[in-house]
């Protein structure tokens, strides 16, 4: 692909070469997490216990030099837990408010289909709105926040699956797969006597990110680029095994995805192999299946990756870039 020819943003490639140091063979997943980090938006990791959900969130944040904050999803867990709550301070005579961990820059939300629908909500509204509801005021959340929440399959025992429009907030759905022989091998010699992680060091500040999330946004979309786009996503709804296909929320989704990624590669202009590798990401879990589909096994990444193959992809010439 013409981006993978091109050299990275080097800041991007400092936060790489420390999440590697924990993770191996495990690059194209950090860099779609990097993606929605820059595209402002949110992840969720859905996979088997054991496979290194967790211990990529924590690698980033360490990497980020942001503010971690992370929640154990459970059973019992309540709305409070995660925004806070006013407790009455009787030597002021006042109401203080105590922020609770949804209040941070990066967000592990751990195991997020073990808890209720009713704190899942409280989840989507910081997600949807970077701000929460705590005792009739409005607070908004700190400027970047991230959140990234794993789950394990919704074949296990005890789980709440997400509704369709918590699955709609987050822009990237990730699989982390198991490791090869050869990067588990390599996996036990480096945590044999001691934890790679605890010498991560944050290569990006705060105000990076910031910058790097304004920079992706002045990223230039060619209007053929866009109508090529939107035809992918308007074949999603017409598709024989869909049931409801991607909404417009969705185009914009894989339009903020693919300028992040435009970026992370140095380039000032997105390119169509920019949708090509993002699309099953940004769109899959936003596809609901009807019935036949479901019980045949097929997948809705794989729904979408037949309609790239369907749609034509645009000439792009550099030349029309502003």
């Amino acid at each position: 692909m013409e981006a993978n020819e091109e050299r990275m943003h080097p800041s991007i490639e400092r936060v790489m070469e420390n999440i590697e140091k924990v993770l191996i063979g495990k690059q194209q997943v950090v860099l779609l997490a990097l993606t929605a980090l820059f595209a402002d938006g949110h992840v969720l990791l859905e996979d088997v216990p054991g496979v290194g959900k967790t211990m990529l969130v924590r690698a980033l944040a360490k990497s980020l030099g942001a503010e971690f904050k992370r929640i154990q999803f459970t059973p019992d867990l309540l709305p409070s837990d995660l925004t806070g709550l006013s407790i009455y301070n009787q030597r002021d005579h006042v109401f203080e408010f105590r922020p609770g961990p949804l209040m941070g820059n990066v967000v592990l939300a751990d195991e997020i289909n073990r808890t209720s629908p009713k704190t899942q909500a409280a989840l989507l509204e910081g997600m949807g709105e970077g701000a929460v509801t705590v005792d009739g005021q409005t607070r908004v959340l700190p400027k970047p926040f991230f959140v990234m929440a794993t789950q394990n399959p919704i074949e296990y025992e005890g789980t709440f699956p997400l509704p369709e429009a918590q699955l709609d907030r987050f822009l990237l759905k990730l699989k982390m797969g198991y490791p090869n022989k050869a990067e588990e091998l390599e996996m036990l010699n480096r945590l044999e006597s001691y934890h790679p992680i605890q010498e991560i060091a944050p290569v990006l500040s705060v105000e990076d990110i910031l910058a790097l999330q304004a920079h992706a946004r002045m990223i230039y979309v060619e209007e053929n680029i866009k109508k090529y786009l939107i035809e992918i996503v308007t074949r999603t709804r017409s598709h024989r095994q869909v049931y409801l296909g991607a909404s417009p929320r969705g185009s914009l989704a894989l339009l903020k995805a693919v300028q992040a990624r435009a970026m992370m590669y140095g380039r000032k202009y997105v390119v169509p192999d920019d949708i090509k590798e993002l699309a099953p990401f940004v769109l899959g879990h936003r596809l609901i299946l009807n019935p036949d589909a479901k019980y045949s096994g097929v997948h809705s990444e794989d729904i979408v990756l037949e309609v790239l193959k369907q749609v034509q992809v645009p000439i792009f010439k550099k030349d029309t870039v502003k």
